[in-house]
């Protein structure tokens, strides 16, 4: 009988509460998981569990190998999950999660390629603009905008992000045209509440960081819904460049201040830190990684340089 066999009895007595209830879970007699459980502290040479009649707990040394234990067992699985998807073919539920705005436009388009070149994957996407606890929440993988700080997670940069300051041609008729940040004190705002700064708009002048305060004309947490605000004429927005290229590209809107724009952030694929990650979740990156590059390539990523929108916005 191996050290491990005990370890798993240990912890099925400790997660069901008792040997009668682990014996039930893992199919086994009440007096094999006992004796395994007794085995193990013979072994360390310590108690592991206060035993009375009616109640069973851990001691102080329990609790901690109790710990130590499942993160070593959850290693264990997690290796013969990896040495398995390397011999198979990639194969389950696969849950992600990702802000609504971005799956409804370019990632959305990029789950259905997966999909259709990975036939034995099956996919939960969920849509949210809030932030989720990947592993509360039990997803495999999350698509984050933004800049990462969550240690606990590994994160793999897909493509930059870009924000793009635009305005309706209708609207700018009306006034002069914005030369620096410091013209649009005081001016309508279309304010995109899912931006961090809300109605303090960050831009860079040089080095510098120059925060700009706007006077909001609508607020709503959807940049769909803030560029029809915009198209409409009722303000200045800032707005994600893949939801902004089409009406660029047609003249609708007009891009502005972009040599003030601040620094790109970045669009990353984010899961929980695990040693061996599973192969449906490594193929899912992998496949996002080539499409972005791909698109990129292409000339039509959510992301274009600088000197991209430019090109595609009419000259006034």
């Amino acid at each position: 009988m191996d050290t491990v066999t005990r370890m798993q009895a240990f912890i099925a007595v400790v997660e069901a509460g008792g040997f009668s209830a682990a014996a039930r879970r893992t199919a086994k007699s009440k007096a094999l998981i006992s004796k395994y459980v007794k085995d193990l502290e013979d072994e360390l040479g310590v108690r592991l569990l206060n035993r009375t009649t009616r109640q069973l707990s851990l001691t102080e040394v329990g609790q901690a190998y109790f710990r130590e234990a499942g993160e070593i067992l959850q290693r264990i699985d997690d290796l013969a999950d990896s040495v398995r998807d390397t011999h198979r073919e990639p194969r389950g539920l696969l849950r992600i999660s990702a802000p609504r705005s971005f799956g409804d436009a370019e990632l959305g388009h990029a789950i259905m390629e997966f999909l259709v070149a990975q036939p034995q994957i099956a996919v939960d996407l969920r849509l949210d603009d809030r932030f989720v606890d990947l592993v509360e929440e039990a997803f495999d993988v999350a698509i984050r905008i933004t800049e990462l700080t969550d240690s606990s997670l590994i994160a793999r940069r897909l493509a930059d992000f870009r924000s793009v300051l635009t305005a309706s041609p209708a609207f700018l008729a009306e006034r002069p045209r914005p030369q620096t940040p410091a013209d649009l004190i005081g001016q309508p705002g279309i304010i995109d509440t899912n931006y961090r700064g809300r109605h303090n708009w960050a831009f860079r002048d040089g080095e510098e960081r120059v925060v700009i305060p706007m006077a909001p004309r609508i607020e709503v947490n959807s940049p769909e819904v803030a560029r029809l605000a915009a198209l409409r004429g009722l303000g200045y927005a800032r707005l994600p460049w893949f939801t902004a290229r089409e009406a660029l590209a047609d003249g609708r809107l007009v891009a502005l201040l972009e040599d003030y724009e601040p620094r790109s952030t970045a669009i990353y694929a984010v899961y929980p830190h695990r040693r061996h990650l599973s192969g449906k979740v490594r193929v899912f990156v992998d496949f996002l990684v080539g499409w972005f590059d791909s698109c990129r390539q292409k000339g039509f990523s959510a992301t274009p340089p600088p000197a991209r929108v430019a090109a595609l916005v009419p000259s006034s």
